[in-house]
């Protein structure tokens, strides 16, 4: 909802997942990086 995601963007940086494939995260990163946001695999 709003609410999460204004938490979200006031906490940055933050972790979006934990604990995936690194297939999964990887495109999970595309993603994030197609619709302009700055994201890594750590």
């Amino acid at each position: 909802g709003l609410k999460e995601a204004k938490d979200m963007v006031e906490g940055v940086p933050a972790t979006i997942k934990e604990g995936v494939p690194k297939a999964e995260a990887e495109d999970v990163v595309k993603q994030l990086t197609e619709a302009g946001a700055a994201a890594e695999v750590k």
